[in-house]
């Protein structure tokens, strides 16, 4: 289990939740031994209500791990191209939370694209903001007959995970009021010689821009 999962608010919410939940359904199962339908059918309902809360909440939590909250335009990545041949360059990365990878890639450009998750007036007042997670990197060429018969390269970025709110939203119009996940952002520059780039992403999207000094 992730670390940044258990020292989750919505984790931590949906485990009391869940856990008063299963104490009330008990002590309702109790009050029924006792002939006490009343407090039964109470203690019950409530404790239902606590455990759907709380499951609501531990999918919440499920759902946006790898996800980044926003509030201004933040830098996701420092990138280092370099041409390595003809349509052929390779990409280091340097993400914003310490990780690293690199990539080659064919084609004349770099493209990144990323999943934009935002919340609505009402999961706001909950404490959810706009949040991003950059789903893949590719090469792009310039020529349209390029992109449809030469080498592709593509690469994924996001993270693994149960559950992904980004594709939950998409699927079932019950999280509307909460949630907009109608949109992804994508940017891409050409690489032409050896460049230090920073990936930047605001509420807007994405944008990539050269960075103000190149990392030693």
């Amino acid at each position: 289990m992730s670390p940044n999962l258990v020292i989750s608010p919505f984790f931590l919410a949906g485990a009391v939740l869940g856990i008063l939940g299963a104490i009330l359904i008990l002590a309702g199962i109790g009050a029924l031994m006792h002939a006490r339908p009343l407090r039964f059918v109470l203690r019950t309902i409530i404790g239902l209500l606590f455990l759907a809360l709380g499951a609501l909440a531990g999918t919440i939590a499920l759902g946006i791990q790898g996800y980044q909250a926003l509030t201004r335009e933040d830098v996701a990545a420092r990138i280092s191209v370099r041409p390595a041949g003809p349509q052929q360059f390779q990409a280091a990365f340097h993400f914003s939370d310490g990780g690293e990878a690199a990539f080659a890639l064919s084609g004349d450009e770099i493209y990144i694209d990323a999943h934009i998750l935002k919340w609505k007036p009402l999961a706001n007042m909950l404490g959810l903001h706009t949040a991003y997670e950059l789903d893949r990197v590719e090469g792009r060429y310039h020529a349209i007959e390029q992109e449809r018969s030469a080498a592709r390269t593509i690469y994924s970025l996001s993270q693994e995970k149960p559950l992904d709110l980004f594709v939950l939203r998409r699927h079932y119009a019950f999280l509307a009021p909460l949630l907009d996940a109608e949109y992804g952002s994508a940017t891409f520059v050409p690489v032409t010689r050896p460049a230090e780039l920073e990936l930047r992403v605001s509420t807007t999207g994405l944008l990539i821009r050269e960075a103000n000094s190149i990392p030693k």
